[in-house]
């Protein structure tokens, strides 16, 4: 166990931990930020156009925003560690980090540690997962050239996954329990305007459904059942 106790750590890579370092760097904190064994960059590695980061008037790659945040970061000091936090003590001064065998002591810990994948938790999801079911479109979008793609959900992510894989589905049919969108207007409006988005309202998905891959999904109408 390492007696130095660092000014601050930051745990997480996404935007959030990137800008945290950012400014804890500029503030001369010294921050340390564990990055993840395998997920530096957080979600936005996975991501395609980024339209709506500022600065970048005509979007950017998610892998190339998450490239120039980190190099600002480390620019102005920060130390990173490629490596995955196990557990931490906040109730104690000062803070424990541990990393494995190894702990780290700070002043201050910042927890950026992102989103992860919603599930819907429906029979054959998981056992269809990585064969027809898939929670990230500019992941796995490209398998599906040509296929009848089902897309769930009403908000700004459901669109744009929709969206982006009219470049590769023959038809892409949006899933949403309500009756109107949650998704900011913009999107609203590129999905209403693609000809190969068709919307099933007021509709949960009851099951995905195949034996070695996924050949359909099962829907419930929650108004008329």
């Amino acid at each position: 166990m390492s007696t130095e106790v660092h000014q601050s750590i930051v745990i997480g890579s996404g935007p959030s931990g990137y800008t945290a370092a950012i400014y804890l760097a500029r503030a001369g904190l010294q921050p340390l930020a564990f990055e993840g064994a395998v997920t530096a960059g957080g979600a936005l590695m996975n991501t395609t156009d980024v339209e709506n980061f500022p600065g970048f008037p005509e979007g950017v790659m998610g892998p190339d925003l998450m490239d120039k945040l980190r190099s600002q970061a480390e620019r102005f000091g920060t130390t990173f560690v490629t490596d995955d936090v196990t557990s931490v003590d906040l109730t104690v001064s000062p803070k424990v980090v541990k990393v494995g065998a190894d702990t780290f002591l700070a002043e201050t810990v910042v927890l950026a540690m992102g989103s992860g994948y919603r599930e819907l938790g429906i029979p054959g999801e998981k056992e269809l997962a990585g064969h027809g079911v898939s929670w990230c479109a500019t992941c796995d979008g490209f398998f599906f050239r040509e296929q009848d793609i089902v897309v769930v959900g009403g908000g700004d992510s459901a669109l744009e996954e929709a969206t982006f894989l009219t470049r590769f589905a023959r038809t892409v049919t949006l899933v949403h329990r309500r009756d109107s969108l949650r998704a900011s207007k913009i999107m609203q409006e590129r999905a209403f305007a693609n000809e190969k988005i068709r919307f099933i309202w007021d509709t949960e998905v009851l099951s995905a459904n195949g034996d070695v891959k996924l050949a359909s999904v099962s829907l419930r109408n929650l108004k008329t059942g």
